[in-house]
Order: C-alpha cells, then sequence, then structure tokens
C-alpha cells in the first residue's frame, strides 16, 4: 500500500525564529488532494536531571499557549548552529536553567506532535550532577522557579495533573521504568 503524500505546492504563512508555518497542498497516495497545516520547528532538547540525593530537578514556569503555569524537566529550543550539536545545547539549558551540569546520555530521540509539527526533541538523563558555581544566566525572557522533588512526588504531580507537558511525563516514567 501506498502512504507518501506528495507536495504539490507549498504556501508560506509565517517565518519565526523558533518555528515556520505553511500550507501544504498534496497530492493523495490513493487519488485526490488535501491541504495540510503544518510548523517546521528547529528543535530542541531536554534533560530528565536527577541530583545525588535522588531528587529529580523540575522548572515552574508560565506558558503562554496553555494560560497556566507548568512544571517541566530542564528544555529549551536548538540556537543557531546547535543543530549538530544537541548534549551541548542539552547541557547550556541544564545550566542555565538550574546551574546544574553533570554527564548526559541520550534517553530518546523523538517528535512531540507529527500531525502537525516536526519538532523533534533529544531527551537527555543527566548523571553525575554538580552545582555550577557561577551558571550561565538564563535567557531575558524566562522566569522560572527551580524545583526538587522525589519520584513519588513527580508522580502525584502528574496524577493531578499539574504536570501536564508530554516531554516531561515521558521523562519521569521512563526513570519510573529504569527503576523497577
Amino acid at each position: 500500500m501506498k502512504f507518501e503524500e506528495k507536495t504539490i505546492n507549498r504556501r508560506e504563512i509565517f517565518k519565526g525564529h523558533i518555528f515556520d508555518v505553511v500550507v501544504d497542498d498534496v497530492a493523495l497516495p490513493m487519488g485526490g488532494e488535501a491541504k495540510r497545516e503544518l510548523i517546521f520547528h528547529k528543535g530542541a532538547v531536554c534533560v530528565l536531571a536527577v541530583t545525588p540525593d535522588d531528587k529529580l530537578i523540575l522548572v515552574k514556569q508560565y506558558r503562554k499557549a496553555i494560560e497556566a503555569i507548568s512544571y517541566e524537566i530542564p528544555a529549551g529550543k536548538l540556537e543557531v548552529g546547535e543543530n549538530t550539536a544537541p548534549k551541548a545545547a542539552a547541557l547550556r539549558e541544564l545550566e542555565e536553567e538550574t546551574g546544574y551540569t553533570g554527564e548526559l546520555e541520550l534517553l530518546y530521540d523523538f517528535y512531540s506532535a507529527i500531525g502537525f509539527c516536526n519538532e523533534r526533541l533529544r531527551l537527555y538523563v543527566a548523571k553525575n550532577l554538580v552545582k555550577v558555581e557561577n551558571p550561565r544566566p538564563m535567557d531575558d525572557d524566562e522566569v522560572i522557579e527551580v524545583y526538587h522533588v522525589s519520584l513519588d512526588e513527580a508522580l502525584d504531580l502528574i496524577a493531578t495533573g499539574e504536570i501536564c507537558d508530554a516531554k516531561t511525563i515521558i521523562a519521569i516514567q521512563q526513570l519510573q521504568l529504569m527503576r523497577k
């Protein structure tokens, strides 16, 4: 069976710092045509950071897209030139958002919402965390509060809906699986 849709025409709607929006006219594999509204994202990294005293590091911040406060693992978009060095980008984000650094190991390489977006996330686990004496500053447009929670507390935050971010849920549930 054929699955691939062929792009007939692409119309650029928006070109931004973080993502671009296009509308594609596509030829369907079994005949006919359709429109696809797509977001092309430059990619992101995220870090499951566990301190030496076995606490997960979460950041609390306001997310305008959902008009709510969110608890998440440290994360951020890839900056220009970081596409070939996502591990370095993850270390940068970890230090900027939490003041920690450590050794990173890739857990997952996944997409956030493949129905309309190509945002590729690389999820790392941070081991042997140490506090940085003079950490890099946070981005000027970020207001973040750092939390240290146990795995059980993090699972409770998922159960109550206070953690509603997919990458964070994936990371915490993966940690739970690794510990079984």
